[in-house]
């Protein structure tokens, strides 16, 4: 494979996506004879395998591999011709990563959707309505394939061809990223209830469950697949941790104020779950009694209805909480910019970077 959207002049997003789209579904289908025979699992595998293969090549923004093909191109990969082949196999295989992270999240709280779909265990309950208890299997049937995508994964990352020094320097990257998200769902399960004032330590939650899983070790990996110093994954983290904050603060607005049709998600499910958010922090914060005991009463109820969470919005409408984190987003999104401007990243790579970062904040999916 001679991906043609790394070549000087083509650093393209959207080559990219395809890219990565294609390494998938040659790892997953396995169609080309290039690709051994035991890993053409779902033309002879097992439903399993089949169910998986759709769930990860469903339409999506492919941000953390996105990021980490950048990153390699960031700090000089490709230069010499060599290597586009590992580093497009080492970025999908983040999205089988991020395939396990996502369905087992959806079975923790209890997501009916996702992508605008049925989440996992919903779809798998529905296709099994037969069964005594459907709803368990559906949970047991996902727990099994959030399991196959993390194995899938390693079984991409090792065979995606790297040398010796570059196992040694990715695989401790690798499971420095895995036990972060681990660490960061722990923390966001346990805050999760009635609403409290806590922003920093919801901006914890953000840092691990987003701003570093998502921007910014995505780019590491990259840039340490192409034998970046210390220096450049310095400038790679400057760009990513601020971007990655904003990223996620963008997805808790939208998750109480977007619209479901665009976001795939109902836009009452943080509240019903009890999110520890930004948002909702600086609401608690700012709130009169009045406001402070209707938090108390609707936030976390999993029974809320449209009318409750209406109510809700307006809360964090009037107390300034809504437009306090429009502030904070920009404000960490030309932070990232101006990390940008100083980092010494290939030309294409800072102009790819800066376009993936207009993009992470004025979303509406």
């Amino acid at each position: 494979m001679r991906p043609q959207a790394l070549k000087a002049g083509a650093l393209d997003p959207a080559g990219l996506r395809e890219l990565i789209d294609t390494a998938l579904a040659d790892f997953l289908y396995g169609p080309s004879p290039r690709v051994p025979a035991q890993r053409r699992r779902v033309n002879g595998g097992h439903d399993l395998d089949r169910t998986l293969a759709s769930y990860v090549l469903a339409p999506g923004k492919r941000i953390r591999p996105l990021l980490c093909l950048i990153g390699w191109y960031a700090a000089g990969g490709g230069r010499d011709g060599e290597g586009e082949e590992a580093a497009v196999r080492l970025a999908a295989s983040l999205e089988l990563f991020h395939a396990f992270a996502l369905i087992h999240d959806d079975i923790m709280d209890e997501s009916d959707s996702r992508r605008g779909a049925p989440s996992a265990h919903r779809a798998f309950a529905l296709r099994h309505r037969d069964r005594a208890d459907p709803d368990a299997f559906g949970r047991n049937l996902a727990v099994l394939l959030g399991d196959l995508a993390l194995v899938r994964c390693d079984e991409m990352l090792h065979s995606a061809g790297f040398t010796h020094r570059q196992y040694r320097a990715l695989l401790p990257l690798v499971d420095t990223m895995r036990n972060e998200v681990v660490l960061g769902q722990y923390l966001d399960l346990r805050t999760a209830g009635p609403p409290g004032a806590d922003a920093a330590l919801a901006f914890r939650v953000v840092r691990l469950k987003t701003a570093r899983y998502t921007v910014e070790r995505p780019l590491h990996l990259g840039a340490v697949l192409a034998g970046a110093g210390a220096r450049m994954l310095e400038a790679c983290s400057a760009y990513a941790l601020p971007l990655g904050e904003a990223f996620q603060l963008r997805d808790d607005l939208l998750g109480t104020f977007g619209d479901p049709a665009v976001t795939g998600k109902p836009v009452a499910e943080d509240l019903r779950s009890g999110k520890a958010t930004v948002l909702m922090a600086l609401a608690v914060r700012r709130a009169s009694r009045s406001q402070a005991r209707l938090l108390r009463r609707f936030v976390g109820d999993a029974g809320l209805d449209a009318r409750g969470a209406a109510a809700v919005r307006r809360v964090l409408e009037d107390t300034g909480a809504r437009e306090t984190v429009e502030k904070m987003i920009t404000a960490r999104y030309e932070a990232s910019l101006a990390a940008l401007e100083r980092a010494p990243f290939v030309p294409r790579a800072a102009d790819a970077l800066r376009r993936i970062a207009d993009e992470a904040v004025t979303r509406t999916a």
